[in-house]
């Protein structure tokens, strides 16, 4: 597995100090390093994707810029293409066709023979395969310049602290940080990095991974479970994905702080959202862009007329869905936020929004839109359609018997944590470098923290969700 959070507390912190303590030379040599490292202690032999990776896409930018022949250009980008996107559907999607196609067989009475052989997915994949195309594909599109520099362009694909779960960095943005002259980061920087990590801490161990018992008690047998019950569970799944993909995004932009080095936002409070539309531009922001820039607008985007507007969502997130994980339930989960989109688009079309609504108006659009996001969680958690529509028939019927009340106290505890912390985040941006600004109020949230995690940190360890995909 990926390092542990006792190994990662050893590691990052020596990294750091010998990154800064080396001459800048052989700074980025050490993040590669670093890099494959922490990726091999999870699997070694899945290095060589990663390596593979790296040096196609490297050559292929070369060519990509020197080649002045059109045609000649597009078959080094479809070499790119066919590279990444057939290792990523090889060991990503090879299990989920395989088995698809059986139950399909099954369904027409052929009986095929279950196969035998099943591909190991590496983790991270899905990552680095979507920053790598978008670097080809940007040179391709004479955006960028490629850099010259094995070294650098393998520090761009392999940068330990966004590499097993993003966020999906882009190549106009990362490589230029990575080329630059760095400076040792001063104290308020310092300061900084370690508050976004603990702050990225926090939301895992105190919130996500409370959550968990809670989720898999009512996702584990929901034909058992009473409505309120089943409430509790996908409530609680809420809470501990965006707990954990987003403490996780702040770890990761904290420990590259420590490096000098920025990446991007991945979260802008998703939950506070009040309509879909808004909830996507706050949710996976990289992979959101991404999709927008790479998928979406290659399609025609919202060019030539509203049906096909609505096509181009609709396959967007039926593919976005799917890049989430191998499996129909992903697809569903695609298609409802696909359906979400068009249907917004088509009401904000035909009915002109007021300019300052009332509370009420907006209090009511907040839950409407939690309660649609709620809905596909559903789909996303659930291990099979058949738990899925057991889920939602369950919450559907009404089904009496209360859960044990300090699940429902745990529950709330879990919404009112997030809604506080993306409250604050909400009102100061960038709530780290805030915490500098005011040090006797972060000493009290520092201390608060700290306690929070020596309570919460006894508990079964969960592993990161986005580590599958």
């Amino acid at each position: 597995m990926v390092f542990n959070s006792l190994q990662y507390a050893v590691f990052l912190p020596f990294v750091v100090l010998l990154h800064w303590a080396l001459p800048a030379r052989f700074r980025l040599t050490l993040i590669v390093f670093a890099s494959y490292v922490f990726y091999g202690s999870w699997d070694w032999r899945f290095l060589s994707l990663l390596v593979i990776s790296t040096l196609v896409d490297f050559t292929v930018g070369d060519r990509l810029h020197r080649e002045v022949s059109h045609d000649k250009r597009r078959l080094w980008l479809l070499l790119s293409i066919v590279v990444n996107l057939g290792i990523l559907g090889a060991f990503k999607y090879s299990n989920f066709f395989v088995d698809s196609a059986v139950d399909l067989l099954n369904g027409a009475g052929l009986g095929p023979n279950e196969p035998l052989l099943r591909v190991i997915l590496p983790v991270g994949i899905s990552f680095y395969t979507f920053q790598t195309l978008s670097y080809t594909i940007d040179i391709y599109r004479g955006r960028i310049e490629p850099t010259k520099s094995l070294i650098t362009f393998a520090a761009y694909v392999a940068y330990f602290p966004q590499l097993v779960a993003g966020p999906i960095e882009r190549a106009q943005r990362l490589l230029p940080q990575l080329e630059a002259e760095r400076h040792s980061p001063d104290l308020a920087r310092v300061q900084s990095g370690v508050g976004l990590i603990l702050l990225g801490l926090i939301k895992k161990v105190v919130l996500a991974d409370t959550m968990a018992p809670l989720v898999q008690t009512a996702f584990t047998d929901p034909d058992s479970q009473g409505s309120v019950a089943l409430a509790v569970g996908v409530l609680a799944f809420a809470v501990q994905i965006y707990g954990d993909f987003s403490g996780y995004s702040d770890i990761a932009r904290g420990s590259s702080r420590l490096l000098g080095i920025e990446l991007v936002v991945n979260f802008r409070q998703p939950y506070l959202s009040e309509n879909i539309t808004d909830f996507w531009r706050r949710w996976h922001i990289s992979l959101s862009d991404w999709l927008r820039d790479y998928l979406y607008i290659p399609l025609g985007g919202n060019r030539g007329g509203q049906v096909r507007t609505y096509r181009n969502l609709m396959l967007t997130m039926l593919i976005g869905g799917l890049w989430h994980g191998a499996s129909w339930n992903f697809v569903v989960w695609g298609g409802l936020h696909g359906g979400y989109l068009a249907v917004h688009r088509l009401l904000r079309d035909r009915v002109p929004a007021r300019e300052h609504p009332p509370m009420a108006t907006r209090v009511g659009a907040w839950a409407f839109t939690f309660a649609l996001v709620n809905l596909a969680w559903v789909f996303f958690r659930a291990d099979s359609f058949d738990q899925a529509f057991s889920v939602v028939s369950g919450l559907m019927a009404v089904r009496g018997g209360m859960p044990p009340i300090e699940d429902l106290i745990l529950v709330l505890f879990g919404l009112g944590g997030t809604a506080l912390i993306d409250l604050i985040l909400q009102s100061r941006l960038d709530l780290p470098r805030e915490a500098v600004r005011h040090p006797i109020g972060a000493g009290v949230g520092v201390g608060l923290g700290l306690v929070g995690l020596v309570l919460f940190s006894g508990s079964t360890v969960v592993p990161f969700i986005y580590f599958q995909f």
